[in-house]
């Protein structure tokens, strides 16, 4: 692999005029140079497109504006269907990567083995604003990370726990063409990405916070909480893939503790249809646990 393979960002906006500047200038700002900017406007509303194209004006950015709303998994597959990139990321309109992000990145997969498809890391949480208030991982006051991340083959941690920031990883461009892109059947993407990718190739880590990730009004992560929320339909399909992928008692498992938490959130947001969906996946996925572990017991 050369040692300045071409990265592409993907730069997804959506209603995000007050964000979107911000984010294209900060691939400008990178210590790496060969990279190529791909945005993606799906269908902004709030005049996100002319900041658009006033702060690319002269670059050779390539800038992809959808006439009809699409969603961020196709949104986000349009985008890499036109990049060039060995490497991609997927940068939501409302973060920034911090100078050093796409040099590391680089940097570590240079030192990682052929298995390492996707690279994340730490990132400070922001205020709309931009102004700092947290980093992801819990830190001590010296800034020492206080938790030991999963790295390498992270494919059962991932079914029971969400771990990694989205927005900090960089990919492997084989692993995204491997999956098809993001499953444009869903809601959002980064859980069946984690998922699919996971299965077969390893995670690496840098504990830099290499991101500004925004807490916004809006996020995906608030959304989840509304009651019916289409993203939970996202996440149980999801769990579908996950009890065809699984191959032992310990993953089979995780995706028991995974259903339990599922059901929890089900009944908060009052979608007891699902609930009951995820309850007949947890009995299906408590006979495949014993049927394993039966046969990993029998002596030959």
């Amino acid at each position: 692999m050369s040692k300045t393979p071409l990265v592409s960002v993907i730069c997804l906006c959506y209603n995000h005029a007050r964000f979107v500047e911000a984010a294209i200038r900060s691939v400008w700002s990178q210590t790496y140079q060969n990279i190529e900017l791909i945005v993606v406007d799906d269908s902004s509303s709030d005049g996100s497109v002319d900041i658009i194209k006033n702060t690319i004006e002269g670059s050779e950015t390539t800038f992809i504006q959808l006439e009809k709303n699409v969603g961020n998994c196709k949104a986000f597959n349009l985008g890499f269907r036109v990049s060039k990139g060995d490497f991609v990321i997927d940068l939501a309109a409302d973060d920034m990567l911090l100078p050093p992000r796409v040099e590391l990145g680089i940097n570590d997969f240079l030192n990682s083995s052929k298995k390492a498809g996707v690279h994340f890391s730490d990132v400070f949480l922001a205020n709309e604003a931009g102004q700092i208030v947290n980093t992801m991982y819990e830190r001590n006051q010296a800034g020492q990370l206080l938790e030991q991340i999963p790295v390498d083959d992270i494919y059962s941690k991932l079914i029971s726990k969400h771990f990694i920031s989205a927005p900090s990883m960089m990919i492997r461009r084989e692993v995204l063409e491997e999956l098809k892109g993001y499953d444009e059947n869903l809601s959002y993407e980064d859980f069946d990405f984690w998922i699919r990718s996971a299965r077969r190739h390893h995670y690496i880590f840098n504990k830099a916070p290499l991101m500004k990730k925004r807490m916004v009004s809006d996020s995906h992560a608030k959304s989840q909480r509304k009651p019916f929320n289409r993203h939970q339909n996202s996440t149980f399909a999801v769990c579908r893939k996950i009890f065809d992928l699984n191959k032992n008692p310990e993953e089979y498992e995780q995706l028991i503790i995974r259903c339990k938490y599922e059901i929890g959130q089900c009944l908060m947001t009052l979608n007891f249809g699902l609930a009951f969906k995820y309850w007949k996946l947890s009995l299906e996925s408590r006979a495949a646990h014993r049927r394993l572990s039966s046969s990993s017991s029998i002596e030959i």
